[in-house]
C-alpha cells in the first residue's frame, strides 16, 4: 500500500483530493472543521517537502454553479487551520484552474472550485477526470468519506497519473477497520446500533465470522425481541425483517458469536423528550409505548461485555440520544468504550450517528479512532471494495 510517506514531494505538484464538504451557517462560516483539520498532516508532509498543494473537492449537492456551495467560503478556515494562505480558482477545469495551478509555488496551496458544479464528476466521466489530472504531477486521495464513490476524482482520476498514493487519513483508516476486521487482538466486540435492521443485514452477516460478541441495541433491537415473542408496545419494528432477525440468531449460534440484546428500556409515551417517561422489560412493554433508549440493567451487562474486550467496533447510537432522557443508554456505551480503550482495548467508532454522539458527550478522545466516513466504512464493514481505494491499489 503505497502511502504519502513514500513519496518525496520536492518541487512537484500534488493534486489531493480531500473532503472538505463541511457545515456552514447562515453567513457562510464553517461550523465544524474537523474534515479540514483531519486532511492538515496529508497537506503539511507535501509542503515541508517543498512541493506545492492542489486541493480538490466537493461541498453539498448543487444543481449547476450554485453560490451557496461554493469552496470559496471555506478559503478562510482552511488558511487559518493550515497557516498557509490558502489560494483560490473558482473552477476545476479549464483555463483559469490550468493557469493557477501552473502559477502556483513551491510550499504554496490552490484550492480548486467545487467539483460537483460539473456533473462530470458525480457521472464518474473519463475525460473531466482527465482534465483535472493534468493540474498536477503526484495524485493523493485523502478523502475516505467519499472512497465509496466511484466518481472522477476519486476513482476514475488515478489512471492518469504514475505516481499515486494514500494521504495520512486515508492510511490510518484503512490501517484502523483492518486492525478491526482482519487482524485484531481477541476478544473482538462490535456494537451495533441505529433504526433499522435492514440497514446494518450485510454488515452483521459479514462481521459474525470476525467478532466474538455482538450487540445489538438501538431500534434495530425490537425487530430481535418481537421475532422471539417480546411484546415491543409501539416501538420500531420491521416486521418483514423478523424471519432474518431469527436467521441471525442461529447463524450467530452457529459460529459461536454471542449476540447481545436489551433486557430493558426507557419507555415513552410519545416521540419527544416532554413525553411520559417509564421503564419496562424490552420484551413487556405496553401498549401505547415506546423504547427509545436501553434501559439500567443493558447498560451494566453491556459494560461487563466491553470491558472484556481487546477490539471493540461501534456503529449506531444505543437511543434516541438527540433527546436528552434517552440519550442516557449511548452516554453509558461511550463511558464503557472509553473505559476499556484505556484498560488496553482498540476502539474504532464511525457512522455519522455515533461520531456526532461521541463528539458531543466527549468522547472522541477517549476512543483509539473515530472514522471520517460513515458510508464508506459501512462498505467496507460489508467487505466491499471501495473505488476510491481500489484505484490506488491497482
Amino acid at each position: 500500500m503505497k502511502t504519502i510517506n513514500d513519496i518525496n514531494f520536492k518541487d512537484k505538484k500534488a493534486l489531493v483530493r480531500v473532503d472538505f464538504n463541511v457545515p456552514l451557517n447562515d453567513d457562510f462560516e464553517v461550523t465544524d472543521a474537523t474534515r479540514i483539520l483531519a486532511a492538515k498532516d496529508t497537506i503539511i508532509k507535501i509542503l515541508e517537502d517543498e512541493g506545492s498543494v492542489i486541493l480538490m473537492s466537493h461541498l453539498g449537492r448543487p444543481k449547476g454553479n450554485q453560490e451557496e456551495f461554493s469552496l470559496k467560503h471555506i478559503v478562510a478556515a482552511a488558511t487559518d487551520i493550515l497557516g498557509v494562505q490558502v489560494k483560490f480558482v473558482d473552477d476545476c477545469i479549464g483555463d483559469a484552474a490550468q493557469q493557477a495551478a501552473a502559477n502556483l509555488q513551491p510550499c504554496e496551496v490552490l484550492l480548486l472550485e467545487n467539483l460537483r458544479f460539473h456533473s462530470e464528476e458525480t457521472a464518474g466521466d473519463s475525460a473531466f477526470a482527465k482534465a483535472l489530472s493534468q493540474l498536477g504531477d503526484v495524485y493523493v486521495n485523502d478523502a475516505f468519506g467519499t472512497a465509496h464513490r466511484a466518481h472522477a476524482s476519486t476513482a476514475i482520476i488515478a489512471q492518469y497519473f504514475d505516481e499515486k498514493c494514500f494521504g495520512h487519513l486515508m492510511t490510518r483508516e484503512i490501517e484502523s477497520l483492518n486492525k478491526v476486521l482482519e487482524t485484531p487482538d481477541k476478544p473482538v466486540v462490535a456494537i451495533l446500533g441505529g433504526a433499522k435492521v435492514s440497514s446494518k443485514i450485510t454488515v452483521i452477516e459479514n462481521i459474525l465470522d470476525k467478532v466474538d460478541d455482538l450487540i445489538i441495541a438501538g431500534g434495530m433491537a425490537y425487530t430481535f425481541i418481537k421475532a422471539q415473542g417480546g411484546k415491543i408496545g409501539d416501538s420500531l419494528c420491521e416486521d418483514d425483517k423478523m424471519e432474518l432477525a431469527l436467521e441471525i440468531l442461529e447463524k450467530a449460534k452457529s459460529k459461536n458469536t454471542n449476540i447481545h440484546l436489551p433486557v430493558d428500556a426507557i419507555t415513552a409515551d410519545a416521540f419527544s423528550e416532554h413525553a411520559t417517561i417509564d421503564n419496562a422489560a424490552i420484551d413487556a412493554i405496553p401498549n401505547g409505548w415506546m423504547g427509545l433508549d436501553i434501559g439500567e440493567k443493558s447498560r451494566s451487562q453491556f459494560h461487563t461485555v466491553l470491558m472484556q474486550a481487546k477490539t471493540i467496533l461501534w456503529n449506531g447510537p444505543a437511543g434516541v440520544f438527540e433527546l436528552e432522557p434517552f440519550s442516557h443508554g449511548t452516554i453509558s456505551l461511550g463511558k464503557s468504550v472509553a473505559a476499556s480503550t484505556a484498560a488496553g482495548a482498540f476502539s474504532l467508532v464511525g457512522g455519522g450517528d455515533s461520531v456526532a454522539a461521541v463528539k458531543q458527550f466527549g468522547f472522541d478522545d477517549q476512543v483509539s479512532y473515530v472514522s471520517t466516513g460513515g458510508g464508506a466504512m459501512l462498505e467496507m464493514l460489508e467487505g466491499k471494495t471501495l473505488p476510491g481505494i481500489a484505484a490506488i491499489l491497482d
